[in-house]
């Protein structure tokens, strides 16, 4: 698909929910990994006992960064077989404008996303697409992250 045609359908679905990912499961094992991949090893993060006897959660809480680092994935911007559109041959995550941590995933939750397009625009023979991303926790009201990620598509 040619990225005039790509845009033009893009800048009708400005303001409208995009994606909606399926539940995943926030688990001990992940926000470790998470903390050895960055050296965030605070207690509240990786220590179970001390946060059961001292955290206000009963419980360790993921990073905020963590559930941002999610973006692409529960986006389904990951898998090079299945692209966001035809003929897309790259995606780069381009930055973010805005990021708010809102609530804390408290481990064992399951979070979602739900993006809504914000801007499309050609850009240097890319597209840049704008999306307010909010990762929403199971059972809560508030949602934990809610962010304005962009990204580059290449044709």
């Amino acid at each position: 698909m040619p990225l005039a045609e790509v845009l033009a359908d893009l800048q009708q679905q400005i303001g409208k929910e995009t994606h909606l990912s399926d539940w995943m499961p926030v688990t001990q094992e992940l926000i470790d990994m998470f903390a050895n991949a960055t050296g965030d090893k605070q207690w509240i993060h990786v220590d179970e006992k001390r946060a059961r006897e001292e955290s206000p959660y009963g419980t360790t809480i993921a990073h905020g960064y963590l559930t941002m680092s999610l973006y692409p994935l529960l986006r389904g911007l990951v898998d090079g077989d299945e692209p966001l559109f035809p003929g897309v041959k790259n995606v780069l995550n381009y930055g973010l404008n805005k990021l708010r941590f809102t609530n804390v995933v408290k481990t064992g939750c399951r979070i979602r996303a739900r993006c809504k397009l914000v801007a499309a625009e050609e850009i240097k023979n890319s597209l840049q697409l704008t999306e307010q991303y909010t990762v929403e926790i199971e059972g809560e009201d508030r949602p934990a992250c809610v962010a304005e990620c962009i990204m580059r598509l290449y044709f």
